[in-house]
């Protein structure tokens, strides 16, 4: 048996004064190299594009740092405390997709190819400005809500770490903070801050995951984790696929798409370090060696997710109470792993480890912040702007326009995080939000990038029908399927249990692709149908 603790998170945590000025030090340093870099933020290529001189060793260090920010590491810790080793298939998945995409070049290789900045701006060099501008919105906003409760996650992170109370207003305060610290140097510096300040996290996050995973280990045991998941789970525990598990079958289908492609090869803020890399060469470079740290992303903190079931499984009973059962406090998933680490790493150490956290976290945070607001103004406002008054913005407005965008993101997020009340997990409402943007997205990528016949009909068809993936939403889902069972006749509770927002997702994925197959081959372009009479009458001379 484990040492018992009061049903206190001040006690569950070995967090004191020198762990908070290690901390301190390390923000501070984030901070100067914020201000510091802002005079070479001059150009819109430069804020956002790193000037696109990033080589491949820095871009693994920087796509790693931004790729495992704080709330994958929650959300994670979570998936492997609730699904035990059976969580592994989305690691596995997640790095033989990325492994693929940097032996192949898919999709990423030709993007850089087209030098673009954005995603949506190569809508428009492929299918015209209204796919760019229908684009550009449709990203920003599942982007958004996407990020809208990272604050909320990472903040319930450092309450659990810390010690501090999880109720009243401390997560509010840690939020603000957090918040503020991450829109001054993100607003300064734009990427190039964003890019420095990866690689100094991804040295400090290297640290820190290396030395929890050893003390987990050393403290619980992999025997002991093994004996606590198959106790406490049975098959499930280890089988992705097992019935009344976890995940299921159509789970992991949905995962290929969403954590073997999306992840690394569709989402913005992974495909913006390929659009920063200095040749397409080095693309394929960096993401071939990210392989390694896609998994681990995934692999290390669903680790660290089983060893806090396994520590609080055999603590006292009111411990594992708190944490397990029916009885456990609310986020008991969420607040686990970090009162965990609070419990197992020593004072002084454990600052380290919670420095190398919000390293993560604000990794995150200055990558999307920055992702989400230059989509908004490069893709959304500039191109508007110029068909009004037909004039190009100006690299200073735009750069202003971008770094207004970050601060109001930020506002909303801080917002989003604080009052919004969701009954689906961490990683399912992050998946859906996603697909919202991300369903429509790899197919008009895909097609747009290899099938010439692909039309600026079928793309537009493509983008909106690819934003039902909101339907996956638990409380969208519910809605529809209480209301239409009921009128039809419906066995509403039936529904709800086999209706899910991977099966959703699947369906909206294939509903996408045919629509814009079916409308690019009946509607196509002008363009195309010219040239296949040129080509026509070239065949006859």
């Amino acid at each position: 048996m484990f040492p018992n603790a009061d049903i206190n998170f001040s006690t569950l945590s070995n967090f004191q004064f020198i762990d908070w000025a290690i901390v301190g030090c390390y923000l501070s340093i984030s901070l100067v190299i914020g201000i510091f870099v802002t005079r070479y933020a001059t150009s819109m290529t430069a804020y956002i594009g790193a000037g696109r001189s990033v080589g491949p060793w820095l871009g693994v260090a920087t796509m790693t740092g931004t790729e495992m920010g704080l709330i994958t590491v929650m959300y994670m810790a979570q998936s492997g405390f609730s699904g035990g080793f059976a969580a592994f298939h989305m690691a596995v998945i997640a790095g033989v997709g990325t492994l693929l995409v940097g032996v192949t070049g898919f999709i990423v290789v030709p993007l850089r190819a087209e030098k673009v900045l954005t995603i949506p701006e190569y809508y428009e060099k492929r299918f015209g400005t209204p796919a760019r501008i229908t684009g550009g919105i449709i990203l920003s906003t599942a982007g958004i809500l996407n990020m809208g409760l990272f604050l909320q996650v990472g903040a319930k992170f450092i309450v659990g770490a810390t010690g501090l109370s999880f109720e009243g207003t401390a997560l509010m305060v840690v939020m603000t903070v957090l918040l503020i610290l991450v829109l001054v140097y993100t607003v300064l510096g734009g990427m190039i801050s964003v890019i420095l300040t990866d690689y100094i996290q991804f040295v400090v996050l290297s640290f820190g995951i290396v030395i929890t995973t050893f003390l987990a280990i050393n403290k619980i045991g992999i025997g002991e984790m093994y004996t606590a998941i198959a106790r406490g789970m049975g098959e499930a525990g280890f089988n992705p696929m097992a019935e009344n598990g976890e995940f299921g079958i159509s789970y992991v289908l949905f995962q290929l798409f969403a954590a073997g492609i999306v992840g690394c090869a569709v989402w913005p803020t992974a495909v913006s370090r390929a659009l920063a890399m200095e040749s397409p060469r080095a693309v394929k470079k960096q993401y071939t060696i990210s392989a390694i740290s896609f998994t681990i992303r995934f692999l290390i903190p669903m680790f660290w997710g089983i060893a806090a079931y396994t520590y609080f499984t055999n603590s006292s009973q009111e411990i594992t109470e708190m944490f397990i059962g029916n009885n456990a406090i609310q986020d008991a998933g969420l607040y686990a792993m970090p009162a965990f680490m609070g419990q197992i790493l020593p004072t002084g150490l454990l600052g380290l480890i919670v420095a190398a956290m919000i390293a993560a976290f604000m990794s995150t945070h200055d990558s999307y912040l920055l992702c989400w607001s230059s989509v908004l103004t490069q893709d959304v406002v500039a191109p508007i702007a110029r068909s009004v008054s037909h004039k190009d913005l100006s690299n200073k407005k735009r750069i202003t326009l971008t770094r207004i965008f970050i601060v109001l993101i930020g506002v909303f997020i801080w917002g989003w995080g604080l009052f919004y009340e969701g009954n689906d997990s961490i990683w399912n409402y992050m998946v859906i939000t996603g697909s919202i943007y991300a369903t429509g997205a790899i197919v008009v990528l895909v097609g747009g990038l290899y099938w010439e016949r692909a039309s600026s009909m079928g793309a537009m068809v493509a983008l909106i029908t690819g934003a039902s993936a909101v339907l996956g939403l638990e409380p969208v889902r519910n809605f529809l399927i209480e209301n239409t069972g009921g009128v039809i006749g419906l066995d509403v509770d039936y529904w709800k249990a086999n209706i899910t927002s991977s099966i959703v997702g699947l369906f909206s994925l294939g509903l996408t692709t045919f629509l814009f197959v079916t409308i690019s081959i009946i509607f196509p372009d002008p363009a195309a149908d010219e040239n296949k009479l040129v080509q026509g009458d070239e065949s006859h001379a």
